[in-house]
């Protein structure tokens, strides 16, 4: 899809026409007014967009462009939740680094308050700095159309143009919005942009990464970036996308369950969150009992003190994780108690080791700053952030991220 090759041919057309022919015998072409536009760079977020789904044959729009850009499987960082990994894609920075340990959390410095999806207060936001931030610092006019974090002000900066998430704002509409923003004039258009999609991990949670449904789901926001696409191709306005995803989908089954109160009683500790994982606190007093009771492998599921998960998790250093942590066996759910009847375990969940295949997030690249039909290996998600510094002209960080452009680099047109 070289929609870019259109601006180029109206361009050429231009010059072309004003060389040979003078002006005064022959009316100005349209095509003489068009104006000559700089790359933006547009960052999309499917949410739960799966590698594989790729593959399904449902995706017309995507896989050409996978096929004329650059592709690969992404691993996302732990664990592979939505909140934590949607900030490593913009900071570079692990979950443990950037402060956004899972989507529901408590600080040691406000015990009564429980960060959720919806808390907008700096003080959860501020151990990373988001692209967008850095942007606006350095004059880059950014615009967000839904993103984690985008509508919080952090280190009292917020993006030029942004948007509350509304779950009832469209496909379309959040499409359009992208649009409507690049018709502005250069000096209020901005140069960077995200775009969230959040249909494909619903229905991913709701029917499985397998049903019908989902591919169904996959297809639609597939039309949708051909919208985007179509209104860039009007626009003659030339884009870098950087199509990405936070996680992938793993099926889970009500046969696959881990009962904490098989192990520990209530009255023992304080459960912050479950499901893929769940995060304990030992009540006062309790410390050794539960410790005893939980630490160490189950069927279905492992549990570690903070400071001893894994390393190649690279999670367990931040205060905010929570003192006991059981991971679930990919597939696997882990409940504090009879499951709710409102939300029966079917369907997909994520929150998995984020190195097990069903979590591999999807990872695209395309336009004037990338070669053509690349497929890259694996790579680390905290490495989409020197990406998009490079992409709008920032300079890159000196050691103060986890990520690195090494790895991206052979996808670049012009690496340096």
């Amino acid at each position: 899809m070289r929609w870019y090759s259109k601006l180029l041919a109206a361009a050429l057309a231009a010059t072309l026409q004003a060389c040979v022919t003078p002006p005064a015998q022959t009316p100005v072409s349209s095509a003489a007014t068009v104006e000559i536009r700089e790359p933006v760079t547009i960052l999309v977020s499917i949410d739960g967009f799966r590698r594989d789904y790729l593959d399904r044959g449902v995706t017309p729009v995507l896989s050409e462009l996978a096929q004329d850009g650059v592709v690969a499987a992404m691993r996302p960082s732990f664990p592979s939740k939505t909140f934590p990994n949607h900030y490593t894609l913009v900071t570079g920075r692990r979950p443990d680094r950037n402060g956004i340990v899972s989507n529901s959390f408590y600080d040691p410095g406000r015990p009564d308050q429980r960060f959720t999806m919806a808390t907008t207060d700096a003080f959860y936001w501020d151990q990373a700095e988001p692209v967008w931030v850095a942007a606006e610092k350095a004059g880059i006019r950014t615009a967000t159309m839904f993103w984690p974090g985008s509508n919080v002000a952090i280190e009292h900066v917020r993006p030029s143009d942004w948007q509350q998430f509304n779950q009832d704002v469209t496909g379309r509409q959040r499409v359009d919005a992208i649009i409507d923003w690049l018709r502005r004039p250069a000096e209020t258009r901005p140069q960077f942009l995200t775009l969230y999609f959040d249909t494909v991990d619903t229905a991913g949670h709701n029917f499985g990464p397998d049903a019908p449904e989902t591919e169904a789901a996959v297809a639609d926001v597939d039309a949708l970036i051909g919208r985007l696409l179509a209104g860039l191709d009007r626009l003659h306005q030339p884009a870098n996308l950087v199509i990405v995803a936070d996680h992938g989908m793993a099926p889970i089954s009500a046969d696959r369950i881990v009962q904490l109160q098989d192990y520990v009683s209530p009255g023992v500790v304080k459960v912050i969150e479950s499901g893929a994982f769940a995060g304990i606190v030992p009540l006062p007093g309790h410390e050794a009992e539960a410790r005893s009771a939980l630490i160490g492998d189950h069927p279905g599921m492992t549990c570690w003190e903070r400071q001893n998960i894994p390393e190649r998790f690279h999670y367990g250093t931040n205060p905010r994780i929570p003192p006991i942590f059981c991971l679930a066996d990919t597939g696997w759910t882990i409940l504090n108690g009879p499951p709710n009847p409102d939300w029966p375990i079917k369907g997909g969940n994520h929150g998995f080791d984020n190195d097990a295949p069903e979590m591999r997030a999807l990872f695209l690249a395309h336009g004037p700053a990338f070669r053509h039909g690349l497929r890259l290996e694996p790579f680390d998600n905290v490495d989409v952030e020197p990406l998009l510094r490079r992409l709008i002209g920032l300079p890159q960080h000196d050691g103060a991220i986890d990520g690195t452009l090494a790895p991206l680099e052979p996808a670049l047109a012009e690496p340096q």
